[in-house]
């Protein structure tokens, strides 16, 4: 069984919007979906021009799940603009805050996970 999802951390909501083809009719376009969690991927990568370290901490998020949820995201986009569907931005497992996470660690308000090894009590990795 999957472990539950975090919600990730989204700087501006805009659910419950539709995107699609000019001409087409809004009701008989074949839909994709575009979580929120991606769209805010999109806007701190794309838009805003952060490396994926930057964004998974403003999103609260490890480096490797942002890597993730930005791949699917474009993935979902290319989708919709090549095969002329329309996008429809929904759902996602979410916190909206309008202030940016707190610094250090990975962003998620707790410090680096310390492992120790044998009877010294030095840290180790």
């Amino acid at each position: 069984m999957p472990r539950p999802h975090r919600p990730r951390r989204i700087m501006q909501g805009l659910g419950g919007r539709v995107y699609h083809p000019l001409g087409s009719p809004p009701g008989r376009t074949e839909r994709v979906v575009l979580t929120l969690d991606q769209l805010e991927a999109i806007r701190l990568a794309d838009v805003e021009g952060l490396y994926q370290d930057a964004a998974a901490d403003r999103m609260g998020v490890s480096r490797a799940t942002f890597g993730r949820i930005i791949a699917e995201a474009r993935r979902v986009v290319g989708d919709a603009l090549v095969n002329g569907k329309a996008i429809e931005i929904a759902g996602g497992v979410v916190d909206e805050s309008p202030s940016l996470p707190p610094q250090g660690g990975h962003g998620r308000g707790w410090g680096r996970r310390r492992r120790f090894h044998g009877g010294d009590g030095r840290p180790r990795g």
